[in-house]
């Protein structure tokens, strides 16, 4: 134990099954408990909608509400959620001196400009006067034809007051697994103390599914559990809306302020795959054995997305350790691209605090654990490229 140990004092969730630690701890804990779907808006896909949100409740200025996105006003609402759990919101001391790091994708696009550009085209040649004429009319400055992926950190700073460095980071479940790794490794170090870090992902836009699809990751057809669509029409992948984001600080840190610390975040470890080399199998491997697994039983949540290829990888390579029990909680939340590995993290944080288990998610798929989990393993391992790990201990 050491006073740079890089401990969990606060999170922020949400996702399909609702809001915050404690609600999704309820849901996750009982047996047999039914995903939220909706599969009639982008049919033949099916998506993890976002529960009801009331914006005010993190967001208190509307005018700030209505320039975000719903992906920024997301990600701001789970990083309020996780600055409150930590008792960081509203001290001017510890926002000021806060750092952050963010997982995000490219943003939303404007679908009705999208539209507007392509219909205008069928009638004018001049394409390329055409679109610097709707780059000058339809967007506002700060926005290209999508968005930022630095405007959620912004908002944070705007909303939160969190004005510490900041640093963001684009590439799927890549960018959450560089985000958290980043933000352990300035702790470690002693460069900084108290870190926000986290990402949101929003799928219940168009132009969103289409990122997975034009690669054909989708998976298409009734919905079926992460493990079980090996071979099933489409990709495997079914995403869901939602927000994860974590305060990390060091242990001296949270101890002289009095706070609950969830868990300690051990070793966060990462790769790069070259998958079309058949590389996939031995990384995971090797990101296991470098994760310095316990001896005994282990419990596992895994951010398996249900792409074919990486699942079936990183399903091969868990088995292959008859220690380990894996909860594939995409099952019940979908598939959150960069919040995926901070979702993870945060799952595994709330099994070792509270001292018990998640039933099988999955129990067609999924051993069952029978101890108390004192030890649990956070994966992502990305549907395109991109592998993450972490061990999250007792505090």
């Amino acid at each position: 134990m050491s006073s740079h140990d890089v401990v969990i004092s606060g999170i922020g969730l949400v996702s399909s099954l609702g809001e915050g630690p404690d609600a999704h701890w309820r849901k996750l804990v009982q047996p047999g408990l039914e995903p939220v779907l909706e599969a009639a808006r982008f049919s033949p896909y099916t998506v993890h909608p976002l529960p009801e949100i009331d914006w005010n409740l993190q967001i208190a200025k509307r005018g700030d509400q209505r320039q975000m996105e719903t992906w920024q006003r997301l990600g701001t609402y789970a990083a309020g959620m996780a600055l409150d759990d930590a008792g960081i919101k509203g001290n001017d001391d510890l926002c000021t001196t806060m750092d952050m790091v963010v997982a995000a994708g490219g943003g939303e696009r404007d679908e009705a400009v999208d539209a507007d550009i392509l219909a205008a085209s069928e009638s004018r040649n001049d394409r390329d006067v055409l679109l610097n004429e709707k780059l000058t009319t339809e967007l506002r400055p700060t926005l290209f034809l999508a968005q930022l992926s630095n405007l959620l950190a912004g908002n944070i700073s705007i909303v939160h007051k969190v004005t510490g460095s900041s640093r963001t980071f684009m590439g799927e479940e890549g960018a959450g697994v560089a985000a958290v790794e980043t933000a352990a490794a300035r702790i470690r170090s002693g460069q900084s103390t108290h870190i926000l870090v986290g990402g949101a992902f929003q799928t219940e836009h168009s132009d969103m599914l289409l990122g997975y699809e034009l690669a054909g990751y989708l998976h298409r057809g009734p919905w079926r559990p992460v493990w079980q669509r090996q071979g099933l029409d489409g990709g495997g992948v079914v995403t869901g809306s939602g927000g994860a984001f974590l305060v990390l600080e060091q242990r001296e840190h949270a101890i002289s302020r009095g706070r609950k610390i969830y868990a300690e975040l051990g070793p966060v470890v990462s790769g790069r795959a070259i998958r079309r080399q058949g590389e996939l199998d031995a990384e995971i491997a090797a990101l296991l054995s470098q994760a310095a697994l316990p001896n005994g039983e282990l419990l596992t949540i895994s951010g398996a997305s249900g792409a074919h290829a990486a699942t079936a990888a990183e399903k091969s390579a868990l088995d292959a350790n008859p220690a380990i029990a894996a909860r594939g909680f995409s099952t019940l939340t979908g598939h959150m691209k960069e919040a995926q590995f901070p979702f993870a993290v945060a799952l595994a944080a709330l099994a070792v605090e509270r001292k018990a288990a998640y039933p099988a998610f999955d129990p067609a798929s999924e051993k069952p654990f029978k101890g108390i989990p004192r030890t649990v393993l956070a994966t992502a391992i990305g549907y395109h490229q991109f592998e993450g790990m972490a061990l999250v201990n007792a505090a």
